[in-house]
């Protein structure tokens, strides 16, 4: 677990390890089907799999690069398509979101683990089941580096959290627990999945009122809750942004108030999360239709 943490060498050296992940998702799989999530070791695989996810779309090995990122560029033979690595040249087109990755390993072997849909609903599952935080953040944290960039795996992990392995009333659950690190990852993800725009409806629907039921009534009193915060403001401006409909679900559900609360404090220390509320607001304000609302 330590030695996870040791930087892109120490990630690369342990992903080619034969039989290390294969292992470790192994254990894993084990402990939950023998009803034993808060098993100590079962945390530390967790934590693992977390750390061996970051940065994974960008570190992949040329090989694995290839081969998923081949229908994308074959999208178009007119569009001057990004490289492998979509995060290391210009941005990804929103049409390109959905592009599919090719179809999944039913027995995936090592580094390919890490975006097969049988782990992503191992997580899913430790998230329902463990009580031991530490666990809940690694599996929402492993779920956040897998959904981070902007090339097609990112979307391709968001489409089976939302829409495949049905994750999302797990995810919003954690918005209402008391630890503030697992809170903060679960909206870290949820900031993350909604940058999908055939997912946002989808999102809305089950956590937009869940989002606004945990932003603060005033300026947050610490830093993680300020950061948590300035997430909630930037998933809901994803949202909202195109959605004439989500915008009206957040003013059914009386988040305005608070968010002009948030926004009015010129406090340094705060100004990340009355930032984030400030660029809501301003977006809210560009559904013309909704300006008499907004107004009562």
């Amino acid at each position: 677990r330590n030695m996870s943490s040791a930087g892109p060498e120490g990630r690369k050296k342990m992903r080619e390890c034969n039989g290390l992940i294969d292992s470790l998702v192994y254990y894993v799989q084990g402990t939950i089907a023998d009803h034993e999530p808060d098993d100590k070791a079962t945390e530390n695989c967790v934590c693992i799999l977390h750390n061996l996810s970051y940065q994974l779309e960008i570190e992949l090995p040329e090989s694995y690069a290839q081969s998923i990122y081949m229908q994308r560029r074959n999208i178009s033979s007119n569009d001057k398509t990004p490289g492998c690595f979509g995060t290391r040249s210009r941005k990804v087109k929103e049409n390109q979101q959905d592009t599919p990755l090719p179809e999944e390993k039913s027995s995936p072997r090592g580094v390919e683990s890490l975006w097969h849909s049988t782990l992503i609903r191992i997580y899913l599952s430790l998230i329902a089941k463990s009580t031991r935080n530490y666990t809940q953040e690694a599996s929402l944290g492993a779920l956040q580096n897998l959904t981070a960039g902007t090339g097609p795996m990112p979307f391709a992990v968001a489409r089976t959290v939302v829409q495949k392995a049905n994750g999302l009333p797990i995810i919003g659950a954690m918005l209402h627990v008391s630890h503030p690190t697992v809170r903060k990852t679960a909206v870290s993800l949820l900031r993350n999945l909604s940058r999908n725009t055939s997912l946002q409806n989808d999102i809305a629907r089950e956590v937009l009122p869940d989002l606004v039921s945990i932003l603060p009534e005033s300026v947050p009193a610490s830093d993680i809750v300020c950061e948590t915060t300035a997430s909630v403001c930037y998933t809901l401006y994803n949202l909202t942004q195109s959605s004439s409909y989500n915008a009206r679900l957040l003013l059914s559900t009386n988040g305005l108030p608070k968010i002009i609360a948030i926004s009015m404090n010129d406090s340094n220390m705060f100004s990340k999360a009355s930032r984030a509320a400030s660029v809501l607001l301003y977006s809210l304000w560009s559904h013309t239709d909704l300006h008499s609302t907004y107004k009562k």
